[in-house]
């Protein structure tokens, strides 16, 4: 297919969400070309809409979770699965629910949904993206490595952690083998976890219509097994789904060996950062802009896309090195500001962190987040002679280390601002790839408050 597609008409349907229990609606829509595929809140006052980019993936627990700020999805691997499978790039997923209904646990009524509207070519071309050298990842149990490819092929192999049901399967993946051989495989879970998922807020609308449970060696199901190895297609259907958080058609053969959300997604990253080579490679050796004219400091207007050098930067904050974790804001633009911090050998905490082997600490990563979003509070309520105090954060997790010679961006929005109280979420990245985050709440205090 060398033009995008999209939906022809709307199609809707309603079911149980999965994890709430709750009655959820949700309609497909024609969505225009290069927008990709966007979820719609329509529960949410202004109905906020969330890409689908792994970029916007919080959690990878059990499911898929897109948020941005505050606003989340949740199980969206087996809708993307489907619009990925039948070559849909562009559309617009409405729910009002925080998550699509599970259907019988598989993409099959998805499916049906995207036959009854019908696709229609767009004006705009196609773009897959070939991968130019393997892709190697480990996570625990999971390895997963992708090759370069003249399609898109998956190679997976399942087991759980007693090497109960362990099967395998292999396919190229076309429009006509994904409605055949892996739409139709559903979610599955071994009886021993039903508790804890329970326990945990999970499943609450699962039942044996909607998943298949394996209890020792039997298999509980309401309907006999649709392929003889079901499970492992099920993978292949989460595969499918979660890699197309990339944003773009795949040219690759994926081989996973008890796969997970959370390999997958980290996959997607890797692919993504790939992608990315090219373009950070161009913006290394380009030219310098030309120099524009000096203005003396006394007279500098304030810059128009919210920038700040480092003088203006201590203004703000109370902190001073070796504690500033933060050289210059890039960019403020409304509730969003990102920083730059430079990291070098001379760093301090480099001498004990570690001894030949120097790696940023993850707490000073949420620090410079903190000081980051610092900075945007205090410049959103105008604050002067007056601190932002770092309370709480939440969500954190360390991807990647962070070493001498990383240019760090730390890329924070604002999620809330109550008075002098802020609530942000906060992403660190080098090159592209994310190695931090958090969700950081502060608070501020007159300067000369102890």
């Amino acid at each position: 297919m060398l033009h995008q597609q999209t939906l022809n008409r709307s199609a809707s349907f309603s079911g149980i969400g999965l994890h709430s229990g709750n009655r959820v609606n949700m309609t497909f829509h024609p969505a225009p070309a290069n927008s990709g595929i966007r979820f719609r809140r329509v529960d949410l006052e202004g109905k906020p809409e969330i890409e689908a980019r792994v970029e916007n993936v919080t959690d990878t627990n059990r499911s898929t979770t897109l948020a941005k700020g505050n606003i989340k999805v949740h199980t969206v691997e087996h809708v993307l699965a489907a619009f990925a499978g039948f070559g849909v790039d562009n559309a617009i997923v409405e729910i009002d629910a925080n998550e699509p209904p599970i259907g019988d646990g598989s993409s099959r009524e998805f499916c049906k949904m995207i036959q009854s509207a019908g696709l229609v070519p767009q004006s705009e071309k196609r773009e897959p993206y070939v991968v130019t050298e393997p892709i190697e990842l480990e996570m625990g149990e999971t390895m997963m490595t992708l090759f370069p490819d003249d399609g898109f092929k998956i190679t997976c192999t399942s087991a759980d952690k007693g090497g109960r049901f362990t099967q395998f399967y292999s396919t190229a993946v076309t429009p006509k083998s994904w409605e055949k051989e892996l739409s139709h495989a559903r979610t599955f879970c071994f009886y021993e976890e039903i508790e804890f998922l329970f326990k945990n807020g999970l499943i609450k609308g699962g039942s044996l219509e909607n998943a298949v449970v394996i209890r020792d060696d039997a298999v509980l199901t309401a309907e006999p097994l649709r392929y003889p190895d079901e499970f492992v297609r099920h993978k292949m259907l989460d595969i499918l789904g979660d890699l197309s958080l990339v944003g773009r058609p795949i040219h690759g053969h994926v081989i996973a060996v008890k796969p997970s959300h959370g390999g997958n997604c980290e996959l997607a990253r890797q692919i993504l950062s790939q992608m990315q080579k090219p373009l950070r490679a161009a913006q290394t050796f380009a030219p310098p802009p030309s120099p524009k004219p000096s203005v003396a400091p006394a007279e500098a207007p304030p810059s128009e896309d919210g920038s700040m050098t480092i003088e203006e930067i201590m203004k703000l904050l109370p902190h001073r090195p070796p504690f500033l974790l933060v050289d210059r804001v890039a960019k403020i633009e409304g509730n969003r500001i990102v920083g730059i911090k430079n990291v070098t050998m001379n760093e301090p905490f480099f001498q004990g962190h570690f001894p030949g082997h120097p790696i940023m600490p993850g707490v000073l990563q949420l620090e410079a987040m903190a000081q980051v979003a610092g900075i945007l509070l205090l410049k959103k309520v105008e604050a002067l002679n007056q601190i932002a105090y770092f309370m709480s954060a939440e969500e954190v997790k360390w991807r990647k280390p962070v070493v001498p010679g990383d240019v760090l961006v730390i890329d924070v929005e604002m999620m809330k601002i109550r008075g002098k109280i802020g609530k942000a979420k906060g992403v660190c990245k080098v090159g592209g790839d994310v190695v931090s985050e958090a969700e950081v709440t502060f608070m501020i205090r007159e300067a000369s408050a102890t």
